[in-house]
């Protein structure tokens, strides 16, 4: 059975919106080691339709020689979840269709491995609400936002484990926690 496996950027107070804050800080070479190990752990990406619109053209002609990830975006098989996608237009997807916990069920039934989530916040917020969401890979930037959309969903109180963490020099820390429920 896969183990579901999200990475996201958030400030310190919990803000996860679309993460152009971000560039203030720099990209740490080994935050890209550490994205890249958490990606080659995996076997299958899942992603929400705002995600999967947004990944498919930045990702999808790109090569190794462009990004060294672009093999696994485009060659891993995707499952996208959403009502209103009906033919995916990016190699190797498949569409769950809407969310519901038991096709979750299935997606993980049908990975031996990891499966690696970026973004889809919504779709995050409904696997933990669920109890889904194995592992929180959290890249936690020096900063508040103040508004804007958080990580864990109101009035779900969740417990979870410290797996890992690294420092890098741009001041983000990488959390890794598990599950615990």
């Amino acid at each position: 059975m896969g183990t579901i496996r999200a990475h996201e950027f958030t400030s310190l107070d919990g803000v996860i919106d679309t993460p152009s804050w971000t560039f203030d800080f720099g990209y740490a070479p080994a935050m890209g080691k550490d994205i890249g190990d958490l990606m080659s752990s995996c076997d299958a990406l899942l992603l929400g339709r705002n995600t999967y619109e947004m990944f498919e053209p930045a990702w999808s002609a790109r090569t190794a020689d462009d990004d060294p990830g672009a093999p696994f975006m485009n060659e891993t098989t995707k499952y996208v979840v959403s009502s209103t996608l009906k033919e995916p237009t990016w190699q190797n997807t498949k569409v769950v269709g809407p969310y519901s916990a038991d096709a979750i069920r299935e997606v993980k039934a049908a990975v031996d491995g990891g499966i690696y989530m970026s973004g889809s916040s919504t779709l995050v917020r409904a696997l933990i609400a669920d109890g889904l969401l194995d592992e929180l890979h959290l890249f936690v930037y020096p900063v508040t936002r103040g508004a804007g959309p958080r990580l864990f969903p109101d009035d779900v109180p969740t417990k979870w484990s410290l797996a890992r963490t690294a420092a890098y020099d741009n001041g983000v820390l990488y959390l890794v926690y598990r599950s615990s429920t």
